[in-house]
């Protein structure tokens, strides 16, 4: 397979996250206006676009010589128009006045020939990782605050990735909307909560920890507060069961039963839950891991109280499991 030019006119933004897909295809058309001022943006969807529409998009117009053009969805297109864009990768790498042209893949094998047979005619490739794993999503926070030279503490890229982490755009307009609201570098977790204390999963991470520093009755005023403004129990009970599956990796984790990169943890996070073990058996942690499903049960039950079971479900975390 040949290698693409350096100067390939055509590239394939492909697979991915979407979020971050979209961006790159953002990002490179940014760069294609700053390379060519008076060139015209035109985009064609792939999906209902044919050959005759993508030869006129990338021909010289009464208003501009050059245009930039953008192909989404890729995976759409049909045999025809798959091979007039492989055709002008070959024509527009030696020409001085072609047009810049952005095909937009979301990955998959659904269109994968298509694929293959323009970059088999040299057009570049920019792959897109995808964030489908915990420490992926963190770090993809840590560079948002990066790329605006801030920093945000672990604890609190942790709590946005628990609220945000499968909303990418959001997150990322969390993290600059942070950065131009606040000066603190880095961003601590106060200041995140203060953002996101409409979602019910923020007053459950509070109601938990509250709850996992002993602080029983701080945590029950908190968590029957929450529900009065109308958070639902079973949110508050996700949090918790969070908050304890992270306690029982860590003990794991101490003990020796798995390694750290088995615990697939943020290692941070797993320090965090390290210290807080201290007076936490096994048998405790197991029966507070039992109350918290009998308080699921409770809140999915019809006749059940999922608010007494919820208190105490609170009560015996914050005793470290220990029965009275």
């Amino acid at each position: 397979m040949p290698k693409p030019s350096a100067k390939a006119m055509v590239s394939i933004v492909y697979g991915g996250d979407s979020y971050l897909n979209d961006q790159r295809v953002r990002d490179l058309t940014h760069q294609a206006l700053n390379a060519y001022p008076d060139a015209d943006v035109v985009e064609l969807d792939a999906t209902d676009a044919d050959r005759y529409a993508f030869d006129e998009a990338v021909s010289p117009s009464l208003l501009a010589d050059r245009a930039i053009v953008v192909v989404r969805n890729l995976q759409n297109a049909d045999e025809k128009l798959g091979d007039v864009i492989a055709a002008y990768c070959g024509q527009s790498n030696n020409d001085a006045n072609a047009s810049p042209v952005i095909c937009q893949h979301e990955g998959g094998t659904k269109g994968k020939r298509i694929h293959d047979l323009i970059i088999k005619a040299g057009a570049r490739e920019e792959k897109v990782p995808d964030l489908k794993k915990a420490d992926a999503k963190i770090n993809f926070v840590m560079q948002q605050f990066e790329r605006r030279h801030r920093r945000v503490d672990p604890m609190a890229a942790q709590q946005l990735v628990a609220v945000l982490g499968e909303r990418t755009g959001e997150l990322a307009a969390m993290c600059g909307q942070l950065c131009f609201d606040f000066d603190d570098d880095p961003i601590g977790i106060e200041r995140v909560n203060q953002y996101l204390t409409a979602d019910p999963q923020v007053s459950g991470f509070s109601v938990a920890d509250r709850a996992l520093e002993g602080r029983t009755a701080d945590a029950i005023v908190a968590m029957r507060s929450t529900i009065e403004q109308g958070t639902e129990p079973i949110a508050l009970i996700g949090a918790l069961a969070m908050k304890l599956r992270t306690l029982a990796k860590a003990s794991a984790v101490k003990s020796g039963v798995i390694s750290q990169a088995e615990a697939k943890t943020n290692p941070y996070v797993l320090k965090i839950a390290m210290r807080q073990l201290s007076g936490w058996t096994s048998a405790g942690l197991g029966r507070c891991i039992q109350t918290l499903a009998w308080a699921d049960e409770q809140s999915k039950t019809n006749g059940g109280d999922p608010v007494y079971a919820l208190e105490r479900a609170i009560i015996l975390i914050g005793s470290k499991g220990r029965e009275h």
